[in-house]
């Protein structure tokens, strides 16, 4: 039987990629054919518009005719070559498409495996409580912070004009104070505390402030 029909091989299967290389290798070979019987029939054309019409022109004549023959017979069979190549490289393509669809569709069966037991682990009640407290704790501080922050207005009765004319006053005041006590040889912010207080008639004498202490 293994005559009649031929052993099982037992070699590797052929890949889509050996077999596009071997038509590849097929079309190339073709190529070669052809661009030798385009140089003979380029020589039997020269040949033939030389020659004079009689039997040897119409030889040559029939052998231009079987190479061009020849030459139909390799281009369709190029032609078929080429399409079984580019055939073969869209299956090649879809091929490394798939395999890219599923090592896409692990990675997300994974991280969704991933995902489902990291979020089993959150309490949403909790985040939500959470976040509640939370803005609770900001209003809280807002009112603080507005609080702390108020300013006192100038009541309406008092006039900013004059309270400006008597801050200039006061500072020249502070100014003539100043040099009086520098030439006194006093400071200023001395001068009234020397004085005895405005219920006292008579300042007190010296001696008699020392037998008091002692």
């Amino acid at each position: 039987m293994n005559r009649l029909f031929g052993a099982k091989s037992s070699g590797p299967k052929p890949t889509l990629n050996s077999a596009i290389a071997n038509v590849d290798t097929h079309i190339e070979s073709l190529d070669v054919k052809l661009a030798k019987l385009n140089a003979e029939l380029t020589s039997y054309q020269s040949k033939l518009a030389k020659m004079r019409d009689g039997p040897g022109k119409t030889a040559l004549k029939q052998k231009a005719l079987k190479v061009l023959q020849r030459r139909k017979m390799y281009e369709s069979q190029r032609d078929q070559m080429q399409q079984q190549s580019w055939n073969m490289e869209q299956a090649g393509m879809m091929q490394d498409n798939l395999k890219n669809v599923m090592t896409t569709v692990d990675a997300m069966k994974t991280t969704n495996k991933s995902l489902k037991q990291q979020y089993g682990k959150i309490n949403i009640d909790k985040i939500e409580r959470m976040q509640d407290e939370m803005q609770d704790l900001m209003e809280v501080g807002n009112d603080i912070q507005e609080s702390i922050s108020r300013s006192y207005d100038v009541p309406e009765d008092v006039d900013e004009a004059e309270l400006d004319a008597e801050l200039e006053a006061l500072g020249e005041e502070a100014e003539l104070e100043g040099l009086a006590g520098e030439a006194q040889g006093t400071p200023s912010f001395m001068m009234d505390e020397v004085k005895p207080p405005e219920f006292i008639d008579e300042p007190p004498e010296t001696g008699k402030v020392k037998e008091a202490a002692g």
